[in-house]
C-alpha cells in the first residue's frame, strides 16, 4: 500500500496533521499501536484549549478530532512502527505487519511516563503501582493512596483521586510547589489530602500488592513505614524517541531536533508535537506544530512534481 503521508502517533499532533494533510488532498494513514489521543487521552479535564466545550475531557477531544480526520478520508491502523528507509520515491516504513510505501512521514509520538526505580517499583509495578491517576483510579475506590511528585500533573491527579480514594497523601522532597497557583490551593484546602514535604519516597512494599511504603524525613533523616494501598508515580515523561536513535539528531534530553517548520535532517520526515524539542508542550503547540508539519508535507510533495 503507497500513501502521501504516513503519521506515527495519534496524540494532538498526529490528529491534526492527519486533518490538515488529507484536507490537503492527500492520502494519509495514521498509526498508533496504543490508542486514539496519545498523552490527552488521560486527561481528566481540558481547561486551557481555546474553543473546548465546559467540562469537556482528554477523551472527549480527541474522539471529535479523530472524528474529523475520518470525514476527510484518514485512515488509521494499530500496527506497531518498527523503522524506516529511504527510498528515490520516499519511505519504506516497516511495521509489525507488513511493509508500507509513502512520500513523506511525520514523527508525533509523543511522550511517556517516566520510571524512577524505586525499590519494589518494578515488581509491584500494576499491582498497586501506577503512573495514571486517570488510567487507575477507579480501582482504589475507599482506599489510601500516595501520589509522589510535586509538579502540576501530580497535583492535578491527587485532586482527581480523591473522587475514588479515602485519602490521598502527597510525598513532596521539596518544602513547596512550584507552578500554577489556584491547582496549589485547592490541594491546601482539600480535606482529604495530606501532604508529607521535605520527604522522599524510598521504597514500595507488598507482596503480591502494594501494602506500605518507606518514606524518609529530609531534615531528620528519619526513616518510617507508612500502610498504603497504592502509588501513582509522578517523576516526568519520556520523549518517545528511542526508535529513531542513530536516524535522527536528538538533543541531551532524547527530544528530536528539528527546525520551525518541523522539518528534520531528512527531507521528507518531519517530526510535530511534545516528542521535539521546543518550550511549551500542551495540548494547543501540539495541534500547531501538526498543522505546521502537515502544510510542510504538502509543500514538500508538490516539490517533488
Amino acid at each position: 500500500m503507497t500513501y502521501d503521508l504516513i503519521i506515527i502517533g495519534s496524540g494532538p499532533a498526529g490528529l491534526t496533521a492527519g486533518l490538515y494533510a488529507a484536507r490537503g488532498s492527500l492520502k494519509v494513514l495514521i498509526i498508533e499501536k496504543a490508542g486514539i489521543g496519545g498523552q490527552i487521552a488521560t486527561a481528566r479535564e481540558i481547561e486551557n484549549y481555546p474553543g473546548a466545550p465546559a467540562n469537556s475531557t482528554g477523551p472527549d477531544l480527541a474522539e471529535r478530532m479523530r472524528q474529523q480526520c475520518v470525514e476527510f478520508g484518514v485512515e488509521f491502523s494499530t500496527r506497531t512502527y518498527l523503522s524506516n528507509q529511504e527510498t528515490p520515491g520516499g519511505f519504506l516504513v516497516q511495521t509489525d505487519a507488513e511493509t508500507l510505501e509513502t512520500k513523506t512521514i511525520i514523527i508525533a509520538t509523543g511522550k511517556a511516563s517516566k520510571s524512577v526505580g524505586y525499590k519494589g517499583e518494578q515488581e509491584l509495578r500494576g499491582m498497586g503501582v501506577s503512573y495514571c491517576a486517570v488510567c487507575d483510579a477507579n480501582f482504589f475506590k475507599g482506599l489510601r493512596v500516595a501520589v509522589i511528585g510535586g509538579d502540576d500533573a501530580a497535583l492535578e491527579d491527587s485532586l482527581y483521586l480523591t473522587k475514588f480514594a479515602k485519602e490521598v497523601v502527597i510525598i513532596h522532597q521539596q518544602d513547596t510547589f512550584k507552578g500554577d497557583e489556584v491547582l496549589q490551593k485547592k490541594v491546601m484546602d482539600c480535606k482529604q489530602i495530606e501532604i508529607l514535604d521535605n520527604t522522599q519516597l524510598e521504597e514500595i512494599k507488598g507482596s503480591g500488592m502494594v501494602a506500605s511504603i518507606c518514606v524518609k524525613d529530609l531534615k531528620t533523616g528519619k526513616i518510617c513505614e507508612i500502610p498504603m494501598d497504592g502509588v501513582f508515580i509522578f517523576a516526568g515523561l519520556n520523549p518517545n524517541t528511542e526508535m529513531f536513535v542513530g536516524s535522527l539528531q536528538r538533543n541531551a534530553k532524547g527530544y528530536l531536533v528539528t527546525d520551525a517548520e518541523m522539518r528534520t535532517s531528512i527531507p521528507g520526515l518531519f517530526a510535530a508535537g511534545d516528542v521535539r524539542e521546543k518550550s511549551l508542550r500542551q495540548v494547543v503547540t501540539a495541534t500547531a506544530d501538526g498543522a505546521i508539519a502537515a502544510f510542510n508535507a504538502i509543500k514538500f510533495i508538490d516539490e517533488l512534481v
